[in-house]
């Protein structure tokens, strides 16, 4: 059973390839995970080897190109027909000799694409300096086109069923952070705290199951707090601390971002006044999101309400969000900060996240948002305040 009707996958096609001709690309070869698996399902814990979807301006259904033992998980999880698949041998995996490009170029010759227009996702994770070095070897006639997040770019609007998805993440997000708030007590381990997160993550609800989100749950506790991305140790908790969790809920790979700060015994003064801030400027942005705005506009509805108290913040205020695979959640495009342009649509999903980070201490107050026809909505149920372990009622 597919995620998604496979008139929705073909239309997800069709869009790439008008932007594919407004770029004059002939052939589209899609490395970054999320990518492929928006237009053809690939679903499958392989893009620590090189792997990609070629889509040809000229025909119907895209190749998958990939591990041998990987040729499996393509024919189970996308739409494409089974001579649409082509695997490479083992010995092409991390060799000193044979590169997977190698391989690749090889195939491209031989179905006749080797001096054409060739677009390739230059800025992803999954594109290495070396792959496309062996590629341009392999294929020395074609010209080469950086095609980084065109894809992504069809990506941003999002269909009624991945909203769907992103909504179901969303009760997700919500389960998790309520697992780590009441996991929070002076004397509890950080790890054993995030054991009950992922626990709630994957577990998800009786609606659907959880996935695993595109990054670990961060959990930055003390002067730590003022480093976002941290993660966790093994330490245990003081009878007075400030903690952030961020996470997500994850669902179908569709993701809904939440962060929230929870204080251990009395909050120190200095946070609950920025959380205040922090938690009336979201409020005047959210009353201020509808479609037609652009994401400059968004951004500066938030500045100008910190401002007010002397604050600033340099960081973008949010970004688009969805469909993603590991490092990030966050799909590359559109970013709510000054200079950008992006008119918000409705489908557009975002996380929005004024966090404030100081030297020895920040406060995160988040939430990931769906636009509507007139404003916008919230994908996950969850009180937005400083919170303590004791504040509010924890839910199934």
């Amino acid at each position: 059973m597919f995620p998604f009707t496979l008139e929705e996958f073909q239309a997800r096609i069709a869009n790439t390839k008008k932007k594919m001709e407004k770029r004059g690309i002939d052939v589209l070869l899609i490395t970054d995970p999320a990518n492929m698996n928006y237009l053809s399902g690939f679903n499958g814990w392989s893009f620590y080897v090189h792997q990609m979807l070629v889509l040809l301006i000229d025909e119907e259904q895209p190749i998958w190109l990939g591990r041998g033992m990987d040729a499996n998980v393509a024919k189970q999880t996308t739409w494409l027909m089974h001579e649409r698949i082509i695997s490479y041998p083992d010995y092409f995996v991390q060799s000193r000799e044979e590169h997977p490009m190698d391989f690749i170029g090889k195939v491209l010759s031989d179905i006749g694409q080797s001096n054409r227009s060739i677009g390739v996702e230059m800025d992803t994770y999954y594109y290495t300096a070396q792959a496309h070095h062996r590629l341009k070897e392999a294929l020395p006639n074609a010209t080469f086109v950086d095609a980084t997040n065109l894809v992504n770019w069809v990506r941003i609007i999002k269909s009624e069923q991945e909203i769907h998805y992103m909504k179901q993440a969303g009760k997700i997000a919500a389960k998790a952070m309520y697992a780590g708030m009441n996991a929070i007590q002076a004397g509890a381990r950080e790890c054993d705290v995030v054991a009950d997160i992922y626990h709630a993550q994957l577990s998800g609800t009786d609606e659907g199951g959880g996935d695993y989100p595109a990054i670990v749950p961060l959990l930055p506790a003390g002067i730590k707090t003022g480093a976002p991305h941290i993660t966790w140790t093994d330490q245990r908790y003081p009878s007075e601390e400030t903690v952030i969790i961020e996470l997500a809920g994850c669902h179908q790979r569709y993701h809904a971002p939440l962060a929230r700060t929870i204080t251990i015994g009395k909050p120190q003064q200095r946070v609950s006044d920025v959380a205040d801030i922090v938690v009336e400027g979201l409020n005047e942005v959210m009353a201020f999101i509808k479609p037609g705005v652009t994401c400059e506009q968004v951004e500066a509805v938030w500045q100008k309400t910190i401002n007010r108290y002397g604050l600033k913040k340099e960081s973008r205020l949010g970004y688009s969000t969805g469909l993603n695979y590991p490092p990030d959640w966050g799909e590359h495009t559109a970013s709510l900060r000054k200079g950008d342009q992006t008119e918000l649509k409705e489908n557009m999903a975002f996380h929005v996240i004024p966090g404030m980070w100081y030297e020895d201490f920040g406060v995160e107050i988040s939430e990931s948002i769906r636009i509507t026809k007139d404003s916008c909505e919230l994908l996950a149920d969850f009180p937005r305040q400083l919170l303590s372990n004791t504040s509010i009622d924890s839910a199934s």
